[in-house]
């Protein structure tokens, strides 16, 4: 799980670099995950978005073992909010 949170500390800081309305791409080897890892979080993005982006077109899949796993996606980054007031 560890690697996990690592990759989701990487994916916010390249989130926050993209200017709003973005088009890029995430990968697995990015985030420095495993496909089966990647594809976990990549059917998240596609049912629920991710953290300040959604995912546009169609997922790129690799077959590892004879099984198809999600491993790049292209992405759009939302418009940022402004932080909300510490309460």
């Amino acid at each position: 799980m560890e690697r996990q949170s690592n990759g989701m500390a990487a994916i916010d800081d390249f989130v926050k670099r993209q200017k709003d309305g973005a088009t890029f791409v995430i990968t697995a080897q990015m985030l420095r995950l495993e496909p089966e890892e990647f594809d976990t979080l990549a059917q998240i993005w596609l049912d629920d978005g991710g953290p300040g982006f959604n995912v546009v077109g169609m997922p790129h899949r690799t077959v590892v073992d004879g099984e198809f796993f999600i491993t790049r996606v292209t992405v759009i980054k939302t418009t940022s909010r402004p932080a909300a007031p510490d309460s």
